[in-house]
């Protein structure tokens, strides 16, 4: 007879089912996992030996066969021992054998018969729910599989014993409820700044409309604080937010253990990371720090610094807000829904532009320091913003004229809140990820503001997209301002967060 027994296998933060099925037959004592299992989870015949032997329970002396169907399909990861140790636990007896019909386990077992928590239970348990199944999981982990639905049914569980006298009746376990993991409330604030008036206003209108930023400056100048607060500018995420950006970081491993997360990630990985490691990538198609970031920051300091193809390979996703890694077996898509802050220096020796420092970089160097961000990647940054060194004044002041984090946030909610009665109220309904299109028509452009335009166009030399991401800045900066109407005064305002190209003429001026 066989005893089955279902699971699931991740394809990206997917969870595809599983079919455990465990065989105890005639012949001589084996222990036989099959159906292309890594090494963890070959490595279950051990731990489920000994967490069955310290639940007062022996294996029988018979051959003993799993397979995880269907075969053709990688199974990876521990959470394959919870469910292999009940289908054995049904197959001799130690429990009803109809007792996991209708349910999905997943689970790691220590020698002692502990469950401990494992990756992924979030996706896990939406999966079990869209196939009307009940879900078994660690008892650390029933806060987060609750989200999934309340109808679902879920035994959260310490141990093999406490799952086996919850069948026969002896201890039954209650359905865990939903929570909210408690986040950190000391967030940086934007009053620890000094000076740099004009880039905090840009931090507000990258937070505002979800518009990707660039730094750009000196060393010592505050980029990297400047970026390190735009988190606490963000509005917390929904609860259907939560529970996607809970979705992606649980399939990687990255829930502690508490329940829903309700502050959204901050990334900031370092400038030498490579194109797999940032967008995804590797022999198992893994996701990326992009992907890690949804619903998020994605911090890239030094951005001149980063590997060419790194940089390149972030225009697909920073344009449709999702990454696909194709491999000769396996192609999949994963989320990245993120916001791109991002700090440069303007010159190899960082100090251009600088009032007390002299700049050693001749105009070509600096050119192809700069030569680095390519064209296309910067026409997907909406803010590209000098940043200057601090006065003296402003260092010793004791107040900003601008305010602190709170008085930016509730702009920031304000101008929100006037998106998503334009747009809607989904995730994405935000001035930045708008089309050409839907941008042109809900700016409601006054005829000033065409002339001021036309005028940069020709100036300029703005592409198609750029001029529609201008469109997109002087959106936000009306509705920062509560006006209906998109005039002049917000389309030059818009015009001046285009540092980059300005530093460039003036490069190009002087070869």
């Amino acid at each position: 007879m066989v005893q089955r027994v279902s699971t699931v296998a991740f394809e990206g933060i997917e969870a595809r089912a599983v079919d455990v099925q465990v065989q105890v037959a005639p012949g001589l004592p084996a222990f036989a996992i099959v159906g292309l299992p890594d090494k963890a989870v070959s490595e279950a015949r051990e731990r489920v030996r000994s967490a069955l032997i310290a639940s007062g329970l022996a294996l029988p002396a018979r051959r003993i066969t799993v397979n995880l169907a269907p075969a053709d399909l990688p199974k990876e990861g521990s959470h394959y021992d919870l469910p292999i140790a009940l289908g054995l636990m049904a197959a001799i007896g130690a429990i009803p054998p109809d007792a996991l019909n209708g349910f999905t386990v997943l689970g790691e077992l220590g020698l002692d018969g502990s469950i401990a928590p494992v990756a992924g239970v979030l996706p896990a348990a939406i999966g079990a729910n869209s196939r009307d199944e009940g879900l078994i999981c660690p008892s650390a982990c029933g806060a987060e599989a609750a989200w999934a639905s309340p109808d679902i049914q879920i035994i959260a569980a310490n141990s093999l014993i406490q799952i086996a006298n919850h069948f026969k009746g002896t201890q039954v376990l209650s359905r865990p409820s939903p929570k909210v993991r408690e986040q950190e409330t000391n967030l940086l604030d934007l009053r620890d700044i000094k000076g740099q008036e004009s880039a905090k206003r840009a931090l507000e209108i990258a937070a505002a409309g979800g518009h990707n930023l660039l730094l750009i400056g000196p060393p010592g100048t505050g980029k990297s604080m400047l970026a390190r607060r735009l988190p606490g500018l963000l509005p917390p995420p929904s609860e259907a937010e939560a529970v996607e950006i809970t979705m992606v970081q649980s399939a990687f491993g990255r829930v502690p253990v508490g329940g829903l997360l309700r502050r959204r990630p901050f990334r900031a990985p370092h400038h030498a990371t490579s194109a797999a490691a940032l967008v995804g990538g590797g022999p198992a198609a893994r996701p990326g720090e992009i992907c890690l970031a949804h619903g998020g920051v994605l911090f890239l300091d030094e951005l001149a610094e980063f590997p060419r193809p790194a940089l390149e390979a972030l225009r697909q996703p920073l344009e449709e807000r999702v990454v696909r890694v194709a491999r000769a077996k396996d192609s999949l898509e994963y989320p990245a829904r993120f916001l791109l802050v991002a700090a440069t220096n303007p010159c190899p020796c960082g100090w251009r532009g600088h009032p007390r420092r002299a700049c050693v970089c001749p105009a070509n160097k600096v050119a192809g320091y700069l030569g680095r961000l390519s064209g296309p990647l910067l026409d997907r940054i909406d803010l590209q913003v000098e940043v200057s060194a601090v006065a003296f004044d402003d260092w010793a002041s004791a107040a900003s004229p601008s305010g602190g984090t709170r008085e930016a946030r509730k702009r920031v909610d304000a101008a929100r809140a006037r998106q998503r009665a334009r747009l809607g109220d989904a995730p994405a309904a935000l001035n930045a990820f708008v089309d050409g299109a839907d941008a042109r028509r809900h700016a409601r452009l006054k005829p000033d503001g065409l002339a001021v335009l036309a005028a940069a166009e020709s100036r300029a030399a703005l592409s198609a997209r750029a001029l529609d991401r201008v469109l997109r800045v002087a959106r936000t900066i009306a509705d920062l301002a509560g006006a209906e109407f998109v005039g002049a005064e917000h389309l030059v305002e818009a015009l001046q967060y285009r540092g980059l190209d300005r530093l460039r003429a003036a490069l190009e001026e002087q070869r």
